[in-house]
C-alpha cells in the first residue's frame, strides 16, 4: 500500500499521488466507502492511474462516478476504458454528451491536420448529464456543479466548500483553455464564466492542468482584461465580437483619408 497524499480533506490528485507530470489533472474524491474521479486523462496513461488507485488501497468497484469537465480528447481517451473496467456512471455536461458518444475528433481536439495530430477518440456513452445547480455526493462530500462555458460550451467546474475544481478556465500562469472556433470555443461566455471565478468566495482553484493555486483576484483581473481586448481584436478570428479596426478602415474609406 502507498501513502495517500492527500492535498485538502478528501481531496487526492494523481500527478501529486505519483509525483509526475501526466497529461491532464486527476482528481480522485474520497468518499469514504465510495470515490469519485474528476477526468482520467489519456488512455495509455489509464493503467497507470488504476494502479495508484489500487496502491492507495481503494477498490476499483467503490468509484461512484466519473466527471467529465469537458470533451477534450486529453481528459477522455481514457473514458470508454475507465467506464468499462471501474462499472461507474459517466457525468459530463449536455453540451459535451455528442462529442463525447460519438468519438467527434474535431470537437475534442484529437485531429488537428495542420498540426499532423491525430489521435483516436473511442466513444463513450454518457450515462448521466449534469448542468448547472445540480448537487453530486460522494459520501460526506458534496459538489456543486457550475455551468462554465468558454472553453467549450460543456465546460464545467464543480464546487466543494472553498475548493473550485476549475476545469480548464484558468491555469496558474494567468492562461486559459485554448480558444478556437473550430473547438465550439466562446469569448463572451469564457469572460463571463471568469468573472464568476472571481466574484466566487472560494479560496483555492484546482485547475485541470498544472498546479493547484490560491485564488488570486489580481491574476484573474488581468486575463478577463486580456480576453475582453482579444474580443475587440483579429487575433481569434469569428470568435471575436467585432473588429473596430475594420469600422474605423471603413470611415477612412468613405472620406477618402489617406493615412500613411
Amino acid at each position: 500500500m502507498v501513502e495517500r497524499r492527500y492535498l485538502f480533506p478528501g481531496v487526492l490528485e494523481m500527478n501529486y499521488q505519483a509525483r509526475r507530470r501526466m497529461g491532464v489533472n486527476i482528481y480522485l474524491l474520497d468518499g469514504g466507502s465510495e470515490y469519485a474521479l474528476i477526468d482520467v486523462g489519456f488512455l495509455d496513461e489509464l493503467p497507470d492511474v488504476l494502479e495508484l488507485i489500487r496502491q492507495m488501497d481503494f477498490s476499483l468497484s467503490a468509484c461512484k462516478f466519473i466527471v467529465a469537465t469537458h470533451a477534450d480528447v486529453d481528459h477522455t481517451q481514457g473514458l470508454a476504458r475507465a467506464r468499462e473496467l471501474l462499472k461507474c456512471e459517466v457525468l459530463a455536461h449536455p453540451a459535451g454528451v455528442a462529442a463525447i458518444e460519438e468519438g467527434d475528433e474535431i470537437l475534442t481536439y484529437a485531429r488537428i491536420d495542420a498540426q499532423s495530430i491525430h489521435i483516436p477518440m473511442p466513444r463513450c456513452k454518457v450515462d448521466r448529464t449534469i448542468n448547472e445547480g445540480d448537487v453530486l455526493t460522494i459520501g460526506d462530500h458534496k459538489l456543486e456543479v457550475w455551468s462554465t462555458p468558454g472553453h467549450t460550451a460543456g465546460q464545467l467546474s464543480l464546487r466543494m466548500g472553498e475548493l473550485l475544481f476549475s476545469g480548464d478556465n484558468i491555469f496558474r500562469d494567468g492562461s486559459v483553455g485554448v480558444i478556437d472556433a473550430h473547438h465550439g470555443s466562446n469569448l463572451v461566455d469564457f469572460i463571463r464564466s471568469l468573472k464568476r471565478i472571481r466574484a466566487a468566495d472560494v479560496a483555492y482553484l484546482l485547475p485541470s492542468h498544472g498546479p493547484i493555486f490560491r485564488k488570486d483576484d489580481a491574476l484573474l483581473d488581468a486575463t478577463i482584461a486580456r480576453l475582453e481586448s482579444y474580443s475587440h481584436l483579429a487575433d481569434f478570428g469569428t470568435c471575436a465580437v467585432d473588429w473596430p479596426l475594420m469600422d474605423a478602415w471603413e470611415e477612412e474609406l468613405a472620406r477618402d483619408e489617406l493615412r500613411f
